[in-house]
């Protein structure tokens, strides 16, 4: 059997101080870094929110809307972690989304639970008040547990995303097939999207680690290469190339 939570703890038993997420937005200044410890916790705290909060249940659809930023790996862990199927499009139980989606979704709050982020540094509450129904992750993340064991936990053969299982996800991403094992993967793809999901997976099943840039010119980029000593390089969701 190969979950989410199985790769994770795989990684959890082996160096989990090592970084795991690390975000740079040249446009703020903000550089956040999780190791795979902090990872897991922030998983934990999101995959309860979903489920003793809002209500999800094994095999709902998540729906998630996010630019490229560290906390799209953590919606995803939190999610495979709870059972839910990640989606990016159709009908959906519940959706997650930055301030460019809630125009998108404020309407549906009524509907489905609607958990938006301001995409803030440390992933703190919007600075304004939201539309009515709409859940602040910044607000209803922090009282969360760090640790969160699902009652009804995924199987092997439960969708993990868009219809793929977390079976054949995993299959692949352990292949590294867009990674080299153990590679720090310097990209600017976004992880919580269907082109650029695998930077994330791979990284994670192989024994390596992701640094997000956004909002960086070429010469930032080669600095934060050189800093972060990254040794691959994904400008876009494409093939990679050695750094």
């Amino acid at each position: 059997m190969t979950t989410f939570r199985d790769v994770l703890a795989t990684r959890q038993r082996h160096r989990p101080g090592d970084p795991l997420v690390t975000f740079y937005d040249d446009a703020t200044g903000e550089r956040t870094e999780l190791s795979v410890t902090t990872y897991a916790n922030w998983v934990a705290k999101a995959a309860s929110l979903f489920v003793d909060e809002l209500g999800l249940e094994r095999g709902d659809r998540l729906l998630v809307d996010l630019p490229a930023h560290w906390l799209g790996p953590v919606v995803l862990g939190a999610a495979w972690t709870a059972g839910l199927e990640v989606v990016w499009d159709g009908d959906p139980q519940a959706v997650v989304c930055g301030p460019e989606g809630l125009a998108t979704w404020a309407d549906r709050a009524a509907d489905l639970p609607v958990v938006a982020t301001a995409l803030l540094p440390l992933g703190v509450r919007f600075r304004e008040p939201l539309p009515a129904g709409v859940h602040d992750l910044g607000v209803e993340v922090w009282g969360q547990p760090d640790s969160f064991i699902p009652w009804d936990p995924p199987s092997d053969d439960d969708p993990a995303v868009g219809g793929v299982s977390h079976a054949d996800l995993w299959a692949v991403a352990g292949r590294g097939t867009l990674v080299t094992a153990g590679a720090r993967l310097l990209s600017t793809a976004n992880a919580a999207s269907a082109d650029g999901l695998a930077t994330f997976t791979d990284v994670l099943c192989t024994g390596g680690s992701l640094v997000v840039v956004v909002h960086a010119s070429d010469d930032r980029l080669a600095a934060i290469a050189a800093a972060e000593r990254t040794t691959q390089a994904l400008p876009d969701a494409g093939q990679p190339t050695r750094s």
